[in-house]
């Protein structure tokens, strides 16, 4: 069985909060593991799906590996460097803090038999400010033109309709 591996070293998440991420997509396929991360609220998701995404992209261009097959077969946070600062506090003491960091090892493995996908995870494709000025203005010319249309029905349909009793009746003001 091939396997891919992919280090992400020195991030600066702590270990513990990063290990919840990582266990939740040990050994759940490529489309499942992302689908879990995309959604997941916590702050590591976004690296270790940063890191799932290098780790898939490696496996199918250098070592021509099927991206449909494969598998988060391990994934590992271990504790990187800390970072100690000190904070102070009453009667001038000082203590310590520990800004902790990383280091995450993700293997991906190749299964032999291959699921259906359960989710189809749409690609977002990056569109530059050109674009999306462009499309502002169509989609502004579009709502100007359909107010416009409102507008014309409503005087219409004002000309048409006539006030009726319950209008009367539960009229704020008297004339």
């Amino acid at each position: 069985m091939k396997t891919q591996i992919a280090k992400l070293n020195y991030l600066r998440i702590a270990p513990r909060k990063t290990r919840l991420v990582a266990s939740m997509i040990k050994g759940l396929s490529i489309n499942e593991a992302e689908a879990q991360l995309l959604i997941n609220p916590k702050r590591p998701s976004d690296a270790v799906l940063k890191l799932l995404r290098s780790a898939v992209a490696n496996a199918k261009n250098n070592q021509k590996l099927d991206p449909e097959k494969l598998f988060v077969k391990e994934i590992r946070v271990d504790n990187g460097p800390m970072l100690k600062r000190f904070m102070p506090r009453a009667m001038g003491r000082a203590s310590g803090i520990q800004k902790k960091s990383s280091h995450i090892i993700l293997v991906l493995g190749e299964m032999e038999n291959v699921k259906a996908p359960r989710f189809k995870i749409a690609k977002v494709e990056k569109v530059s400010k050109r674009v999306k000025e462009e499309m502002a203005k169509k989609s502004k010319k579009e709502k100007e033109e359909k107010e416009h249309e409102k507008t014309k029905g409503a005087e219409s349909q004002k000309q048409v309709e006539k006030p009726g009793f319950t209008k009367k009746f539960f009229r704020r003001k008297s004339i």
